[in-house]
């Protein structure tokens, strides 16, 4: 299993990225899928979380009305879209998941696969 993130990248306050993260040796239409991130001195945290069917769907308050988390399973594929990015979203981005259809708690110790990162960042 492989998960592999992109996307990221250097964007003034108020600008968008748009995250991918494909999926490798793994039927995305069976799995949760997440975005997790790391800010410099802070522990990784859950930004977004979506269930399977995309009935269950979680967004830490920091990203709310910001950020939207989707998924195209023929494609293998999840993106987090980032809307009126601020300094304080500057982080290293994973993707994520559990081996559930959906996810019990949107944080690592929710997770079993991990992605490597994709840094983000915010100038103000």
């Amino acid at each position: 299993v492989q998960l592999q993130a992109s996307g990221g990248g250097l964007v003034q306050a108020g600008g968008s990225l748009r995250l991918s993260c494909v999926f490798s040796g793994f039927t995305l239409d069976w799995y949760a899928v997440a975005w997790l991130r790391q800010a410099p001195g802070k522990e990784r945290e859950g930004v977004s979380c979506m269930s399977e069917s995309g009935g269950n769907i979680y967004y830490a308050d920091s990203v709310k009305g910001r950020f939207t988390i989707s998924r195209d399973n023929a494609k293998n594929t999840i993106y987090l879209q980032m809307n009126s990015l601020k300094p304080e979203d500057t982080a290293v981005y994973y993707c994520a998941a559990p081996e559930n259809s959906d996810w019990r708690e949107c944080s690592d110790y929710g997770m079993d696969y991990f992605g490597k990162g994709t840094q983000v960042t915010v100038s103000s």
